[in-house]
């Protein structure tokens, strides 16, 4: 599926019904009088933020989002039945401007929160409100009042516990691929990533969080350089960082100078993003030479203030489970999510394999 994170459409509420003019005239009711009823109400565009969505898609066909209009009144003192509403749903975590002045209208952050983006036009009044002492014969109604009618810019910037950044072709695809179901394109050259990935890690019974890889970030970012003017903004909503290094075959980069480039680059698009809580970790620990240079870049982390740098091969699997431990255990110091059980990941898979050797045999 294409992933789409900005879109620009048009909403309307429905229009109200018209109030209606009539006159009872039947046998056995003398003096009737009025008997034109209310219009029914138009329906309002709401917005719902549904979890299951990742992208803004369905907009790029759906440009025009047009509530009901609420029926005309009627005679006989019936009223029109009102339109119901739109109710329209978008990823978590979609942003809703105004596309005119550019106002905020709406943050829709959190699961099943719904808001009312284009309200419905009220019915008119029939000629049975009308009526007094002076016209007991009124013949005027109301219109129905139109709807709202605006036009939004749709932003969305994904809501995940922990974001993977760095430089490109350092190995997050590869991880989040290795750790979750997630199936993001993996080659050996730059800018392999083109759009955010998400996936679930699981770590057992009600331990798992969100993973997102974020395109590669390259000096420049926060000013529109490579992909970082699209896709920064997506690191806002990480509640943690995981930040990735290696060697490199550009003989211009190397794993320190990466790291205070990203990092940079982070504070310059928003000084918020360089405090939040991060883990550096060094990949590809599977080629030699990495293996040889991580002890000098580990001193080099540290006199720049950080202490734990761990280090995996997301080809070998060496090194991503305490990696995956770690986050769970930074999340749960910077979140109100539950500190993480002492259950090994190596163990609870033991006892996965066990269990379904156990089915095979009674099947069998």
């Amino acid at each position: 599926m294409r992933f789409v994170d900005e879109v620009q459409i048009e909403v309307k509420g429905g229009d109200g019904g018209n109030g209606a003019v009539a006159f009872r005239r039947e046998k056995h009711v003398p003096l009737g009088g009025p008997a034109g009823g209310d219009g029914g109400d138009g329906g309002s565009v709401v917005l719902k933020a549904d979890e299951r969505l990742s992208t803004l898609m369905d907009f790029r066909y759906r440009r025009k989002l047009l509530a009901g209009s609420g029926e005309n009144g009627r005679g006989k003192d019936q009223y029109g039945a009102g339109a119901p509403d739109l109710v329209v749903s978008v990823p978590v975590g979609t942003q809703v401007f105004d596309a005119a002045s550019g106002a905020l209208l709406v943050d829709l952050a959190t699961k099943d929160e719904t808001f009312v983006i284009a309200r419905g036009g009220r019915g008119g009044r029939g000629n049975i409100h009308f009526a007094t002492s002076e016209d007991r014969a009124p013949r005027r109604s109301e219109p129905g009042s139109p709807g709202e009618q605006r036009k939004l810019r749709l932003e969305l910037k994904l809501m995940a516990d922990v974001g993977i950044v760095g430089f490109p072709n350092v190995g997050k695809s590869t991880l989040i691929s290795a750790v979750s179901r997630a199936r993001p394109k993996v080659a050996d050259y730059p800018f392999t990533t083109l759009v955010p990935s998400l996936g679930v890690v699981s770590l057992g019974l009600d331990r798992n969080f969100v993973m997102a890889d974020i395109p590669g970030l390259i000096e420049g970012a926060a000013e529109g350089a490579g992909l970082g003017h699209r896709f920064l903004k997506h690191v806002e909503r990480c509640r943690v960082l995981l930040h990735v290094i290696t060697l490199d075959p550009d003989p211009d980069r190397a794993p320190l100078s990466d790291y205070d480039v990203i990092l940079k680059e982070l504070e310059r698009f928003d000084s918020e993003l360089a405090k939040r809580p991060m883990l550096v970790a060094v990949s590809k620990t599977d080629l030699p030479d990495v293996t040889k240079r991580l002890p000098v870049i580990r001193r080099g982390l540290k006199k720049r203030g950080v202490e734990q740098v761990l280090a995996f091969s997301a080809a070998t699997g060496d090194g991503v489970e305490p990696l995956m431990l770690a986050l769970e255990q930074l999340l749960s110091e910077h979140t109100d999510r539950p500190a993480p059980r002492a259950e090994p990941l190596a163990r609870r898979r033991r006892e996965e394999e066990e269990e379904a050797a156990l089915e095979v045999e009674y099947v069998e």
